[in-house]
């Protein structure tokens, strides 16, 4: 393949994507990372991102989505022996080792997950992954993205098996990093350190928490006054300290080291044992 295929405007994403992906070693860059110009190259809401963990000898799922999603679907979405995702793989099994869009229509009729995500607008979605040479059952990655209302397009499927090679690379970077941060015996599902040993490492207060909840939900300094009764600045200290807590440059940096780190440690993001991000915009 060549870049020949591809607009101006997305090879030059593309080659940004490349050179940045060196950099990538953590699980909120690689998100942050999916989230800037891999966003033009095949835009995407929901994202699950396999790695084959060497402690579990199968693969570990790490979903990502930018909407907020059920947790029974992010569960399974999560779990890479549930009916939806064993249709996934088996489906792209069939597509000769390249990107493909899987359709859940039919597969809605039999499993209640697919029936969810088809009901909330994603009916198809794109996959690849990488497997052993010589050995194609054995596989090292398996990526699942997904846009509500997406229908198959040949150009995004052509610049995720561009983009194949790097995210595989990058992906199991950021797998082998974070198993190796995280305190022996005490690695959670995929090797992911457990939520408490990430909240002991900073001192965030529940008032903290509870704006960045706001703050990972896109509320302004001032909607999130009005939701707390309190004022606009005062938000806006809280937010400065959280800054600081975090190292983070930005909000939305700081929204995706807090979830990196499970400092939401609730809700939705606890419905599964594997890590989840959530972050609507």
């Amino acid at each position: 393949m060549s870049l020949q295929s591809l607009a101006p405007e997305q090879s030059e994403s593309l080659l940004r994507l490349i050179e940045a992906s060196v950099q990538v070693s953590r699980r909120y860059q690689f998100y942050l990372w999916t989230q800037g110009d891999l966003q033009r190259l095949m835009q995407h809401k929901l994202s699950s991102c396999g790695a084959y963990d060497i402690g579990m000898r199968e693969l570990a799922f790490d979903v990502l989505n930018s909407v907020v999603l059920p947790p029974e679907l992010i569960a399974a979405l999560a779990d890479g022996h549930s009916p939806v995702m064993t249709y996934l793989l088996t489906e792209w099994g069939k597509s000769r080792q390249q990107a493909c869009w899987i359709d859940l229509t039919d597969f809605a009729a039999l499993d209640a997950v697919a029936a969810g995500l088809c009901d909330i607008g994603y009916r198809c979605l794109l996959t690849h992954g990488a497997s052993r040479p010589g050995r194609p059952n054995d596989m090292e990655s398996f990526f699942v993205f997904g846009l509500p209302g997406a229908k198959p397009d040949e150009q995004s499927a052509y610049a995720l098996n561009i983009m194949m090679p790097y995210l595989h690379a990058t992906y199991l970077r950021v797998h082998t990093t974070e198993r190796e941060m995280a305190v022996p015996g005490r690695a959670g599902r995929g090797g992911f350190s457990e939520p408490g040993r990430a909240r002991s490492a900073v001192s965030i207060t529940e008032r903290e928490r509870e704006i960045l909840r706001w703050v990972r939900d896109g509320k302004s300094n001032q909607a999130i006054a009005e939701e707390l009764n309190i004022s606009a600045l005062t938000v806006k200290n809280h937010i400065q300290k959280i800054l600081r807590k975090l190292t983070a440059a930005n909000r939305a940096q700081a929204v995706a080291k807090a979830m990196s780190m499970n400092l939401f440690g609730s809700g939705q993001e606890a419905a599964s044992s594997t890590p989840v991000v959530q972050w609507t915009t």
